[in-house]
């Protein structure tokens, strides 16, 4: 996923960049448990405490630290470690010493963490925990320790600490104590984001169909359904002129409907998997039926992918073979892959999380993602808790954290079925889920499938995308995106640094993929709108009005789902 345009000069715009790549825009189903972190830093600590162990690397890092003090250390930042761009960190043999002792210590827990004696899982937890720590320790997070804030407090006398109190004071009271990442104010639904011209054709309780208006004279006679995660806004495919995957795909000649799922509340806890594919379904009918289509495409996203292919399954079992292809999108569908989402989600913990969630009736989408904010704690927190308190400064207005910031909940009986299935591997053995009655058997699914990775996804890690393919029973093609998880779907062509890689040939193993494939400039948008209009049919004169007698136009896009 490339990164989108951004000003070089600005450091706002910046640090909004660098957060983009740690914003979970799959929210991970699983809470965190604090009790079993708790119990891995307890175990680990005791791994950790055996005398040869901390001994070695205690003198490891007195080695360093003196060197430090002597002024001989190499130690420096890391590539892209914003937190010690000021001059004064290089130039200023006091902070300087101070920088160098805080990245070799923090450097020195991580390799002791490495070294201790336990599964891969739990060292995975163990480092979370310890760059919670020592992330938090860093001294840039304080006034003191912060040239650049110090300067500021100079050069304004203290009213960067006056805004900074102002903005603390309005966490505390409105975003749960956290730092805000993002000024919403400019991001508007309907009038600055999300302005693609359609209308709504169809409406039950669970969603709204978007159908958007032909902006070709022709187009193509078989229709795209895309069905978006349901943790949250489809509108980050319909992000503004010039970055909407919508507005790209209709200037191709495509019929695109979007689904908008409505936001549930504790009265809709009862709506599980089924009652998510059935939602699917009546939109393909739709769409085909507006269309006068016999078959769609369908595109699923992140969490949205794995609806979709429970659509598939389900229609496989039925032998019915109107989806002529289907598009993936950073998802994940062979749970045994190593991902975020796994270091979490112990027996215990899946437990905690389904608890949680069926006695409030939902898993909101704020807290789960104040709580997943911590997974990226420099790029998620303490760079706004010094943006925001120490610099006295805004948070910066950015589209893609808009929408993140924009959450929703998944009701109590969908979060079970996709944690049972998550923990089951359920879709990657056929017969063991059962969806609107059916059983779902992915082999059966003989669509073309395009399956889109990202080369920097931390949720969704490519390897794990890759599985897909091999529990599919029709053609796939691969491509990876040179990416993170949510610059993967805005990735509007025109960014110099966008690539993405292809394979002719499906291998058995990721490893095997990356050493055949092949680069390529630009963005992977319209390779896959190749790929589609291939699969599209034939082309004829655009509708005029959009809609049909029995799906009739509703309201314009974006809806009224979106703004719930």
């Amino acid at each position: 996923m490339a990164e989108p345009h951004r000003s070089d000069t600005s450091f706002r715009d910046e640090a909004a960049q660098q957060a983009l790549g740690a914003v979970l825009g799959a929210n991970p189903f699983v809470r965190l448990d604090p009790t079993e972190l708790l119990a891995t830093a307890g175990r680990v600590g005791m791994a950790a405490a055996r005398p040869g162990l901390l001994a070695r690397h205690a003198r490891l890092l007195g080695r360093e630290l003196a060197a430090i003090a002597a002024g001989r250390s190499e130690v420096r930042p890391g590539r892209g470690d914003r937190r010690f761009s000021d001059t004064a960190w290089t130039e200023m043999p006091l902070y300087r010493r101070l920088m160098q002792g805080y990245l070799a210590a923090s450097s020195q827990v991580q390799r002791l963490i490495d070294d201790v004696p336990v599964d891969d899982r739990e060292r995975a937890r163990a480092r979370f925990l310890a760059t919670i720590v020592t992330e938090a320790l860093a001294p840039t997070n304080l006034l003191a320790g912060n040239p650049a804030a110090l300067k500021r407090t100079f050069e304004t006398g203290g009213a960067n600490l006056v805004r900074g109190v102002r903005h603390r004071i309005a966490d505390l009271l409105h975003n749960g104590g956290m730092p805000r990442q993002v000024d919403t104010r400019p991001f508007v639904l309907g009038k600055t984001v999300a302005i693609s011209p359609g209308s709504v054709v169809h409406r039950n309780d669970q969603m709204e169909l978007v159908q958007y208006r032909p902006t070709t004279e022709r187009v193509r006679a078989r229709p795209i359904v895309i069905i978006p995660p349901q943790i949250n806004k489809f509108w980050v495919l319909d992000l503004a002129p010039g970055r909407s995957m919508v507005e790209h795909a209709t200037s191709k000649g495509l019929q695109v409907f979007v689904i908008s799922w409505r936001n549930p509340t504790p009265a809709e806890r009862a709506w599980d998997l089924s009652t998510y594919v059935a939602a699917c379904k009546s939109a393909i009918e739709a769409a085909g039926a507006i269309t006068g289509s016999g078959e769609v495409n369908v595109l699923g996203a992140c969490a949205g992918g794995i609806t979709t292919a429970c659509l598939l399954g389900h229609l496989a079992a039925l032998g019915d073979e109107r989806v002529r292809s289907v598009t993936f999108l950073v998802t994940v569908l062979d749970s045994e892959a190593p991902s975020t989402v796994g270091m979490f989600a112990s027996e215990r913990a899946v437990a905690a999380s389904m608890r949680y969630s069926r006695r409030k009736g939902i898993l909101d989408g704020e807290s789960l993602a104040r709580v997943f904010a911590w997974l990226r704690p420099n790029d998620l927190v303490w760079n706004y808790w010094v943006n925001n308190y120490l610099l006295g400064n805004d948070p910066p207005p950015f589209d893609v954290l808009a929408w993140n910031a924009d959450t929703t909940n998944l009701p109590a009986a969908l979060h079970a079925d996709f944690l049972s299935a998550f923990m089951s591997n359920a879709l990657a053995k056929p017969g063991i889920l059962e969806v609107c009655g059916t059983p779902i058997d992915l082999r059966r699914v003989g669509a073309d499938a395009y399956v889109l990775a990202a080369l920097t996804d931390h949720i969704t890690p490519w390897t794990a995308n890759y599985g897909t393919l091999s529990l599919l029973g029709g053609t796939s093609e691969f491509v990876l995106s040179s990416s993170g998880h949510i610059q993967a779907l805005v990735n509007p062509p025109g960014n110099p640094r966008a690539r993405y890689l292809t394979n002719d040939h499906v291998p058995d193993t990721a490893e095997e993929w990356l050493k055949g494939a092949s680069e390529h400039a630009g963005s992977w948008w319209d390779h896959w709108l190749g790929w589609l209009q291939a699969r599209s049919g034939d082309e004829h004169s655009a509708p005029e009005n959009l809609g049909s007698r029995h799906f009739p136009p509703l309201d314009a896009a974006p809806g009224r789902y979106v703004l719930g």
